[in-house]
């Protein structure tokens, strides 16, 4: 029975309705692997050649989503924005109102946080400029040689950067930071805008546009609460696929184990924190691409519910499934970096994130320490169980420990989960092809998103479109049935279903790319869900997968109802001991073995303590 919210405490909340009963059915689709000589020959001819793209889309099987019987009985859904209605607002946006993180560095394998580079600012053992100085060192990518982090890293403003540091160094000479974010080394994903800096989405074109000198408005809030950003990192290109390789400008590979992906599109930024180059990044994530890279890499990532955080005057590649949000090497981090990053934008500039109440004032009127009210998640056994043997290990232990922290276990049901995928893809394709301003910009692709943007642009009718706007609507009705029924619910599950993604090809993929819908739609499995629609979901590190005597991260999910980003941060940091579960120990090395200085293993090296020492060297 359909019904909608009475309580006035949202705007756009979708119409309250169950979704039919159907048999959970998932087949993996058949999609060939194209990647060498091959890729480059099969891309020129699918982007060329109509019938040859029809013969492709056919057998993604994108064709099941007009199959779904009474789909005209549901209203279309274009857009996903939920709002929240905060009737207790206050003023209270300013930096000094901020909650200071506690969360130090844990032990001699933790990350270093905001919080120790704040002491360590404070005390005046170091300084902002001594810490750029030597990041600068090892990121940069026109220097002779190259940083040797450079491939993560797209450009830096280096006269714009090194200002920030001293403007920063003189306000703790003074004794009077802006806040818990001052000082604190930063970097910002290619898809948003920042004066002094390109905008290529990954390509070798040119998305700067108009607004060439502008900081898009959530990287405006870090840089007023002091945040330094050290540069702009690299992504896949377009965000079209989940694992960041990139020919054009380079692949990092993963900091815990270099035979596999960082994970994407935001793999730059997932690997500057995993890595331990900063604390927080800024991600993208219009496909899983906040959550994937902080699940392989082994940190923390939230991806906030639609258009809450603001990147204007940034229009994003998928207007109605990306959202801007944080990726942090903690929990306090991530928590810290969400709420200046929240802040809503004037709505003479983005009416939709204007309308959103400021995360400090939910936070001030509903404490973190009463947070979840009901703790109740729900699980698709059905669904989580198709993940990998290693990844469901992981994600088993995990429940467990949420049980023993007092949630309430149940099941739940979600009607069209296959279906729901392909309609998410099939619409991401649409848009981010609809954001090239003519088709001949597909020939300065590379070869994997010539086959995407051409599909996207070409074999997409009006009818599939509308198709899958209406199980869109579909979704988001039962996902309000179910968070009316069981208050406070989390739906939970693994991050992704495999336990991170190998570089398969080696060397010769990163030099051209690989064509993989297979593995990429498989990798997507349960995170497309909070994108398509529009509710906020985080990851958390919650393990590792061996792969002979390395080992890989793996993340869980939760995702909560529109406007539940302090629920799930809360949720997250409740999980924290997780991994501090016998099973996630790093086992001591063997004789001769180099130790990993990062935590859990965090990476090849200890990173953060070269930094650290060589701006106390610098400083």
């Amino acid at each position: 029975m359909a019904s909608s919210k009475s309580d006035a405490s949202f705007i756009n909340y979708p119409e309250i309705r169950e979704g039919p009963s159907v048999p959970y059915k998932n087949e993996d689709q058949s999609i060939p692997v194209f990647r060498g000589t091959p890729l480059v020959i099969g891309a020129s001819l699918i982007s060329n050649i109509s019938f040859v793209q029809s013969f492709f889309w056919r057998g993604a099987g994108f064709g099941v989503i007009r199959e779904i019987p009474n789909l005209d009985q549901w209203p279309a859904r274009y857009d996903p924005t939920v709002i929240p209605v905060h009737i207790d607002e206050q003023s209270t946006s300013s930096v000094a109102n901020l909650p200071v993180p506690e969360g130090r560095r844990k032990g001699k394998a933790g990350y270093y946080t905001s919080a120790d580079y704040h002491a360590l600012y404070q005390s005046g053992e170091l300084t902002p400029t001594a810490v750029v100085d030597s990041l600068l060192s090892v990121t940069r990518r026109d220097t002779k040689p190259p940083g040797k982090h450079s491939v993560a890293f797209l450009e830096c403003a280096v006269e714009k950067v090194r200002a920030a540091a001293e403007a920063s160094t003189q306000r703790y000479k003074d004794g009077k930071p802006l806040g818990p974010l001052d000082g604190i080394p930063v970097t910002v994903k290619d898809e948003v805008h920042m004066d002094g800096y390109r905008r290529t989405l990954g390509t070798k074109l040119d998305f700067t546009g108009e607004f060439a000198g502008s900081t898009s408005w959530c990287v405006k809030k870090w840089e007023e609460a002091g945040a330094i950003v050290i540069g702009k990192s690299t992504m896949h290109e377009l965000g079209l696929d989940t694992t960041n390789n990139n020919p054009n400008f380079g692949t990092p590979k993963n900091p815990h184990n270099p035979n596999y992906y960082c994970g994407g599109s935001s793999g730059g930024s997932g690997y500057a924190v995993g890595a331990g180059l900063v604390p927080i990044a800024l991600g993208a994530d219009g496909g899983g691409s906040i959550r994937i890279p902080s699940s392989f890499c082994g940190v923390w990532g939230l991806k906030p519910s639609h258009s809450r955080v603001s990147g204007f005057p940034t229009v994003g590649l998928a207007s109605t499934v990306g959202v801007l949000g944080p990726i942090a090497a903690s929990i306090d981090d991530l928590a810290l970096a969400y709420r200046i990053m929240a802040a809503p934008a004037p709505p003479s500039e983005d009416a939709k994130s204007g309308a959103f109440p400021n995360p400090l004032s939910e936070l001030n009127s509903h404490p973190a320490h009463s947070r979840p009210k009901n703790k109740t998640i729900g699980i698709m056994r059905e669904w989580t169980d198709r993940a990998e043997p290693a990844v469901r290990a992981v994600f088993d232990r995990a429940l467990d420990f949420y049980r023993k922290q007092n949630y309430t276990i149940i099941d739940i049901s979600i009607p069209y989960i296959p279906e729901g995928a392909r309609a998410h893809v099939l619409t991401i394709m649409a848009e981010i092809a609809s954001g090239l301003s003519s088709p001949s910009q597909i020939k300065h692709l590379t070869a994997p998103n010539k086959v995407l943007v051409s599909m996207g642009m070409y074999q997409i009718s009006g009818q599939d479109f509308l198709a899958a706007q209406r199980l869109r609507g579909l979704l988001m009705s039962h996902l309000g049935f179910l968070f009316q029924k069981h208050p406070g619910l989390l739906i939970f599950t693994p991050t992704s279903p495999i336990p991170g993604w190998k570089i398969a090809g080696g060397d010769a993929d990163l030099a051209r790319g690989v064509s993989d819908g297979k593995s990429s739609v498989r990798n997507m499995e349960y995170v497309w869900l909070a994108n398509f629609t529009g509710c906020p979901a985080v990851s958390c590190p919650a393990g590792y997968a061996e792969d002979n005597g390395h080992r890989v991260p793996i993340g869980v999910m939760a995702m909560g109802e529109w406007g539940s980003e302090e629920d799930l941060i809360a949720f997250a940091r409740q999980g924290e001991g997780i991994l501090d579960l016998p099973e996630n120990k790093e086992p001591s090395p063997k004789s001769g073995e180099q130790t990993v200085g990062l935590t859990i293993p965090r990476g090849p090296e200890s990173v953060w303590e070269d930094v650290i020492t060589n701006a106390q060297l610098i400083g």
